[in-house]
This record gives C-alpha cells, sequence and structure tokens, in this order.
C-alpha cells in the first residue's frame, strides 16, 4: 500500500486577544518561546512528519508572518499563503482552503499550539490506519475552556465546544488530521452561538454520518500559548531540554547549568543562572538573569535581577530595585528607575496591559 500522501493547514490568523497588549504590534503565533516564534515549531513538526506542502491561513497580520516564514524552506516545506477575510471559526478556515486542500487529506495545526513530541508518530498512524478523521485529546483541568470529548470505549460520540458541564476531562488538542470528507460537513453545519463555524461540529457531522473518526491521547506536553501564563509555561518547559551553548562574549561572570549565549551577546559582571537563553547582541551588565528567562536579540538588562521571564527584542531594563519574576516584557519597553524628586511611579502603558506593584 503506497504512503498516504497528506498537506499541511496551519491557522495563523486571529488576534490574540488574550496576548494583548503584545498583540496588539504582533501577531501572536510569532511571540517567541525560548526566543523562537510558537509558529516555526508548528512549521518545523509539519516538515519532520514529512510533509511538504502547507497552506498558512492569515489575516490582518499576513505580512508579518510572511515576512518571518518567507517560502517555507527553512522548514522543509513548501509554503502557500491563504486569505482569511475574518475569523469566523476552524471550520470556516477549512472551507476557505478548500482549493487549496482539493481531495487530499491534511493535517491542521493551529499555529499558537505546541507539543513536546512533535506529530511524526501520529501522522504516521493516520497514514497506516486510514480513518475519515483523527483527533488529538489531552486530560485538562477545566475542560469548559476547551473543545471537549465524550467517549464510548474506543469510540468518539461526542464533542462539545466550551461545554458549561463537560462530559469528560478530554480536551481537543490543536492538531487534527482529515480527509476530503470533513469539507462537506463544515459546509453542512451552521454557525455557533459564537457566530463561529465550530471544527468541533464538523466533526460531529461527520461522526453522525457514520464516518470513521479516531483517537489518540497525548502522552507529552501539549500547550495552547493564548495568554501570557501559557507562554511562560511553554517557555519554561522548552527551555528544561535546552543544551548549554556559550558562543557570546563572558566576561567576570558566572555562568551556571544549561544556558545558551548567542553570538554578539555580552555578559559582564552578571550571574546567569539556567535553563536560559540570552539572545544575539544582547547585553547584560552587573545583573542576574535567572531560571526559565529567555532574552531576546538586541535587550539591555544593567542593574537589575530578572528570572521566569520572557523579554523581547531591543528592550532595555536598567536599574530595578526589586527583582522581575513572571513576566512577559515586549518590543522596544524600557523599565527603569527614576530618582528625582517627588518620588512617585510613571507609567507610559498600553491597552489591555496589567501593572502589579509590590
Amino acid at each position: 500500500m503506497p504512503d498516504l500522501q497528506l498537506k499541511g493547514l496551519v491557522l495563523s490568523g486571529g488576534a490574540g486577544t488574550r496576548l494583548r497588549p503584545i498583540t496588539h504590534t504582533r501577531a501572536k503565533q510569532l511571540v517567541p518561546v525560548a526566543n523562537t516564534p510558537v509558529l516555526h515549531y508548528g512549521l518545523r513538526a509539519l516538515g519532520e512528519a514529512g510533509i511538504s506542502e502547507v497552506g498558512i491561513i492569515v489575516g490582518d497580520t499576513a505580512a508579518e508572518i510572511e515576512e518571518s516564514v518567507g517560502d517555507g524552506s527553512a522548514f522543509g516545506i513548501t509554503v502557500t499563503y491563504i486569505h482569511q477575510s475574518e475569523p469566523l471559526g476552524l471550520a470556516h478556515a477549512v472551507l476557505t482552503a478548500r482549493d487549496f486542500l482539493g481531495d487530499d487529506p491534511f493535517v491542521m495545526y493551529l499555529g499558537d499550539n505546541l507539543l513536546r513530541d512533535g506529530i511524526t508518530e501520529i501522522v504516521d498512524a493516520f497514514r497506516t490506519n486510514r480513518p475519515d478523521a483523527s483527533i488529538l485529546l489531552q486530560r485538562v483541568s477545566d475542560p469548559q475552556s476547551y473543545g471537549v470529548a465524550e467517549l464510548d470505549g474506543d469510540r468518539v460520540v461526542r464533542l462539545i465546544e466550551k461545554p458549561e458541564d463537560p462530559p469528560s476531562d478530554l480536551a481537543l488538542v490543536g492538531v487534527y488530521m482529515f480527509t476530503h470528507h470533513i469539507l462537506a460537513s463544515a459546509d453542512a453545519i451552521e454557525p455557533s452561538g459564537r457566530g463561529e463555524l465550530e471544527i468541533t461540529d464538523a466533526i460531529q457531522h461527520m461522526i453522525d454520518q457514520g464516518l470513521k473518526v479516531d483517537y489518540r491521547e497525548v502522552s507529552g506536553w501539549w500547550k495552547d500559548t493564548g495568554q501570557v501564563a501559557d507562554m511562560l509555561e511553554a517557555n519554561r518547559l522548552i527551555l528544561d531540554v535546552v543544551e548549554r551553548r556559550i558562543e557570546g562574549t563572558v566576561d567576570s561572570s558566572t555562568i551556571e547549568g544549561r544556558v545558551v549565549i548567542e553570538p554578539g551577546a555580552t555578559v559582564t559582571d552578571s550571574t546567569i543562572r539556567g535553563p536560559a537563553v540570552i539572545g544575539a547582541g544582547a547585553v547584560i551588565e552587573r545583573a542576574y538573569v535567572g531560571p526559565y528567562s529567555a532574552i531576546s536579540s538586541g535587550v539591555q538588562i544593567r542593574g537589575a535581577e530578572l528570572e521566569h521571564s520572557i523579554v523581547l527584542d531591543d528592550s532595555r531594563i536598567e536599574d530595578v530595585g526589586v527583582r522581575i519574576e513572571s513576566s512577559l516584557i515586549g518590543r522596544e519597553v524600557r523599565v527603569g528607575r527614576n530618582e528625582s524628586q517627588p518620588r512617585a511611579y510613571r507609567f507610559v502603558v498600553g491597552d489591555s496591559s496589567e501593572i502589579d506593584l509590590l
């Protein structure tokens, strides 16, 4: 039996409202985890699974996505960009990609999701078993926040989107495998109360039509990086497996554990305690950078302490009197201390920001 050739469909539209204010100026799929945009992990996983043709659904942030991904060759794939007029649900995104997909089976991957073990094993199982659709499930503590599956033995019998009274704790992970039958089912459903064409409703339609929908439970970690806490947790999980690599300049400093210092970065009179990554061209002086920190390129940290945080490109943190922790700091941000009198806090803060003072 010849190998089943699949296409890839990556969803990279959406406004990223839960990550504001970062996503006021950046696509949520490009916010970095361990200094790599979340979207890049998914594209790399598709390439590693032997999927060469990938369509990327884009919206208002299309130009930024295209600049970051290019033609896909860096990930071992070729990319077709597919514009979605507005985010009207995952099933709507599938219909938007109808011309690209044709009659081919495909993997749909949500661009803000991360799976520790990639997707090669589950794609291979789909190729071997050849169901009409396959979903991934993982047990969660808050199933009301997800699409949830109800099982009868080894069968999926019902899917419900964000139920008030969940029938199980099995949440749908943001990776799906479909044959062309999903297109007819997406055509057949009506918008939900949220005004969206829900992928759970489309898969339910497949089940009701007697088509074979199987599932696999994800054993490794999975993260939907839609909120700040999830971004920081994903950052921690990825940094947990980073390997030590020192390519920048280190002077009169202590580097402990699994630390990556990229070329052009300088660390002077400081302590870096891993796991942590210091991006290219970053400057760390008289500072402490603690575990689970990802410092992006061009960042300057002087006279400050920071841990379990993500700091994006070209920001400055200088002479802060308290340790910064569990923070996501955007691009070109300045965090500092002003000694002028009278003493007061001064903020220039964007929409949907959050500030905690000690």
